[in-house]
């Protein structure tokens, strides 16, 4: 049998902690609660007392209100559902948004829908280390400008943001403000009851939790009342119709519930071992860090191979499951705009690869990458 290589693509999904996969499963067959959760007989309302369980698994975790909490099939929906929503609910009010160039697909495909039907949208370029600045939303900032998407933790480069400072500037004029938190939940500490934050999407299987499952935060105070964008049921508050997936939505609360115990722990194991990988590999000629060292997430090292070649890299990091940019890229021509908004060439694209590193990495499998990279410069 064909040795699998070394998994160190934790940013581009995670595998469902055996914990969350056994909670799930009791949600699919008979003996479980498998039944509709609108149903009004005992099976469906075993059903959606899971439902609302997880709802309160996933509100703990972010200090938010359970009733703030939407389900959604993902971070990639949960953004429509926040960006299309809070434009036309605020269309008469202004018809400006601001967002930046390194945001992740599901926030600037939407944005340039947006853009066509009549919404003018300012795409902030990036600073040399690819983090986005309170001060360049203030500076875009115009009488019309109704709201700000802006991600917490970039998906490519792993940068941090700050969106406490961003929030505040957006509070004080009345701008809605939305971010994307699908690379930070659970990593980052994060209390909806302190942050100026109006609107938030999370994706559970960035979280050890399945896949097509997420949800939006919908602050009740003050009031964010969006536009519905999808009909049907009225399930979630008229938001997100269609039935629930309970199984999903399960999954989800329990990976929000592991990830409140275990936070600390997870981060304290994992800068350990991106220190030693970075501490391995540094020395080695024109080889750098993308995005800022320090405003960084734990786990993530974006690297740039110069001096190399794309063959090379190909052929000798083979035994490493690692990513060339976002997996959501995959189906374009560019396969990291982040990069390239960063202001590197397509060849210096072609020669960086994103590690990243998660809860169930080895020391081992950071020794053996460490000795695989340093083996290809050898040759």
């Amino acid at each position: 049998m064909m040795k699998l290589p070394i998994y160190l693509d934790y940013m581009a999904t995670t595998p469902v902690d055996p914990l969350v996969a056994a909670k799930m499963g009791d949600c699919l067959t008979y003996d479980g609660q498998f039944a509709n959760p609108a149903s009004s007989h005992v099976y469906g309302k075993q059903a959606a007392e899971r439902i609302e369980q997880a709802r309160v698994q996933v509100a703990s975790l972010l200090h938010a209100a359970p009733r703030e909490i939407i389900w959604t099939a993902g971070a990639t929906e949960a953004n429509n559902i926040a960006l299309r929503g809070a434009a036309y609910a605020r269309a008469e009010q202004g018809r400006h948004i601001i967002t930046s160039q390194l945001e992740h697909k599901a926030v600037l495909d939407v944005c340039y829908a947006l853009e066509k039907e009549g919404f003018r949208v300012t795409y902030l370029p990036a600073s040399a280390t690819g983090v986005v600045h309170p001060e360049q939303i203030a500076a875009a900032l115009e009488p019309d400008t109704i709201l700000v998407s802006i991600m917490h933790v970039n998906n490519e480069i792993g940068v941090i943001n700050d969106i406490n400072g961003i929030g505040q500037i957006t509070r004080e004029r009345g701008v809605w403000l939305h971010v994307d938190a699908a690379q930070s939940v659970g990593k980052l500490p994060i209390n909806l009851m302190q942050m100026p934050i109006d609107l938030m999407s999370f994706s559970a299987h960035k979280i050890y939790g399945p896949k097509g499952m997420g949800a939006l935060f919908v602050r009740l105070r003050p009031r964010v009342k969006l536009t519905p964008i999808l009909f049907g049921g009225g399930q979630e508050q008229g938001l997100r119709p269609g039935t629930l997936a309970t199984h999903q939505i399960v999954g989800m609360g329990e990976a929000f519930a592991l990830a409140s115990n275990l936070m600390a722990q997870d981060r304290k194991r994992i800068v350990a071992l991106q220190q030693k990988l970075w501490n391995g590999i540094k020395h080695l000629p024109q080889i750098r860090l993308n995005g800022d060292i320090e405003q960084r997430i734990a786990g993530n090292l974006n690297i740039c191979f110069d001096g190399l070649s794309k063959e090379i890299l190909a052929d000798k990091l083979r035994n490493l499951a690692i990513s060339s940019g976002s997996a959501c890229n995959a189906f374009n021509t560019d396969r990291s705009h982040v990069l390239r908004a960063l202001g590197l060439t397509t060849k210096e694209i072609e020669l960086s690869k994103r590690f990243s590193i998660g809860r169930f990495t080895s020391e081992q499998e950071i020794d053996y990458a460490i000795t695989n990279i340093i083996e290809m410069y050898k040759t």
